[in-house]
């Protein structure tokens, strides 16, 4: 049973940047507008102050740099599920 608390806060967090991180830039993110577009030409000007432009930049960030922690928490995770239930 899950309950409020620490624990169940924990499993939300992986939950969320588990879902993060399986997201398909070429399947789902582009489709929707929400892919990393190329940089700007030679004096072009880059949006960096939007919140979509952020989250853009939050997504690819967590995918990029989430990954192989994620695969050793997912581990260690599924590990105790087994031995404790």
């Amino acid at each position: 049973m899950l309950f409020f608390g620490l624990g169940g806060l924990f499993y939300v967090v992986i939950l969320l940047t588990n879902a993060i991180a399986v997201l398909s830039e070429d399947r789902f993110l582009a489709r929707i507008g929400w892919g990393l577009q190329a940089e700007p030409a030679f004096g072009g000007v880059q949006d960096t102050t939007s919140v979509k432009a952020k989250m853009i930049h939050l997504i690819a960030s967590v995918r990029t740099l989430m990954r192989g922690p994620l695969i050793v928490v997912n581990t260690l995770i599924i590990l105790y599920e087994i031995i404790l239930g």
